[in-house]
């Protein structure tokens, strides 16, 4: 639910748009906003775990949470959007750290890998089947039930959560309010920073620079603060555990290409191919389809195989298919998007479960809730930053193929030329020049999104040196 709806209002935007009467940027706000406020409320999860029970804290996460989505469904202005999607962000944060702290605490060790499986599969595969159903709901019904959605699927979850979750015992510990509003400014800033910088055309304006200044001040201070406080929101103890440290890196160039594609792949098809709302979602189903595979693989093969293998067999899959997405053309066939996509999810399925296990298999048990929140958060921002990147190289890329383009035109450009222009087009008309104009746009965005295909790809490929420091569970261990 929380990780879907990271994704689902994408496609909807535009029908929120003129339902709301907002402009391009007020509706923006309904993604940031609640990017922002689940970025934030991640922090703390750990210690409310602590404190008040993860049972408690589960049940109010996500009454909260459904009551938000509905109060989203029903709102008639952006104000009120924008203010529900901060409550809705707020509530759900807390849910995958404090779930993922409970799997692990109510499984024996040996099971810790089937249980980050079956806990993985909802948290690889919302973000990509949030675009597909966000597309359908809107499509066949309308937008408000992107929100509505989440209706009986919370009232499901609270019951059964009520009825079968174990209570846990609270422990008494205080609240590190300086090192939390510290790291909430720093987490807001970095967040507004990567969702803003491509609106307000990054450091050419006063908002950018800004969100650095007040950042980085809050840097320094929490860095001072958790030097000479006994109990800090995030221990820095846990952060000597070398598996724990490299995973968490590790796990932000995951996030770097989880939702890179997603923000990538629809814009593409439906802007340069043509494909309608369902059609997309329909050819990025496969990708979730390859992640439930090789999820269900993985949790079984972790008993017998060495989770770096299995690391290095995902990073191939991913490096095989982004390489496979450089050669994307303006007619790019149905079968070739679905390989594509479904060799790529099978990738992300090998690498997200063995990393998982590895990174809490040495680590203290009493570091668990705050280390989950630490490294949802760390793939939370690497999914951001690399959406950032993208989207902010294929603006460029896209003027200066254009550009570039531009200057091979000219009345004797073999294909330009009246000889080769058919008859309806001879004559130099605003219509001529703008149907032109046009398919030098289609092909200098063609250009531009295979060039960040291929920059995801050397991504990829980079993070390999990480795979060697990660230390495997002892075989003792698992038995």
């Amino acid at each position: 639910m929380q990780v879907i709806d990271t994704t689902i209002a994408n496609v909807a935007l535009p029908h929120m748009q003129g339902s709301l009467s907002a402009t391009q940027d007020q509706i923006a706000w309904v993604l940031t906003s609640y990017i922002v406020a689940s970025a934030i409320m991640t922090m703390p999860s750990g210690w409310l775990a602590q404190r008040f029970g993860a049972k408690k804290v589960f049940l109010l996460s996500v009454s909260a949470f459904t009551l938000s989505s509905v109060l989203c469904g029903v709102a008639t202005s952006i104000e009120q959007m924008v203010a529900f999607r901060i409550l809705q962000g707020l509530s759900g944060a807390t849910l995958i750290p404090i779930s993922q702290a409970i799997l692990l605490d109510i499984n024996p060790r040996e099971k810790h890998a089937s249980a980050m499986a079956i806990w993985g599969a909802g948290i690889m595969i919302g973000p990509i089947i949030g675009p597909t159903l966000g597309g359908y709901l809107t499509e066949v019904y309308n937008w408000r039930w992107v929100f509505f959605i989440n209706l009986p699927l919370g009232i499901l979850t609270i019951v059964g959560v009520f009825l079968f979750m174990p209570s846990a015992q609270s422990q008494q510990r205080r609240f590190d309010w300086i090192g939390f509003l510290t790291l909430a400014v720093i987490i807001g800033c970095i967040q507004l920073i990567l969702d803003r910088g491509e609106q307000v055309d990054w450091f050419n304006s006063i908002e950018l620079p800004t969100y650095i200044a007040i950042s980085g001040s809050a840097i320094w201070m929490y860095i001072i603060h958790t030097l000479n406080t006994k109990n800090p929101i995030l221990p820095p103890a846990m952060f000597l555990n070398q598996n724990f440290t490299t995973c968490m890196t590790f796990m932000f160039f995951v996030g770097l290409i989880l939702l890179a594609t997603v923000a990538l792949l629809p814009p593409y098809m439906q802007n340069l191919m043509g494909y309608t709302v369902l059609d997309v979602g329909t050819l990025m189903a496969p990708r979730g389809i390859g992640t439930m595979i090789a999820m269900g693989m993985v949790g079984k093969l972790l008993n017998y195989v060495d989770p770096r293998a299995l690391i290095l067999t995902g990073l191939s899959f991913m490096t095989m298919s982004l390489y496979m997405m450089t050669g994307f053309t303006t007619f790019v066939p149905a079968e070739t998007i679905l390989w594509t996509g479904f060799i790529q999810g099978f990738g992300l399925g090998f690498i997200f479960v063995p990393l998982s296990t590895i990174a809490f298999s040495t680590l203290n048990p009493q570091y668990r809730a705050e280390a989950a929140s630490v490294f949802n958060l760390t793939r939370n921002l690497g999914s951001s930053i690399g959406i950032s990147i993208v989207m902010t190289v294929l603006s460029r890329n896209l003027q200066i193929n254009h550009a570039i383009l531009v200057e091979h035109v000219t009345p004797f450009t073999f294909g330009v030329s009246w000889k080769q222009v058919p008859d309806s087009l001879i004559g130099i008309t605003s219509g001529t020049l703008g149907m032109l104009n046009g398919e030098i746009n289609r092909q200098a965005a063609t250009i531009a999104y295979v060039n960040d295909f291929k920059l995801m790809m050397w991504i990829v490929i980079a993070s390999v040196p990480f795979v060697l420091l990660l230390k495997p569970p002892r075989k003792k261990s698992l038995d």
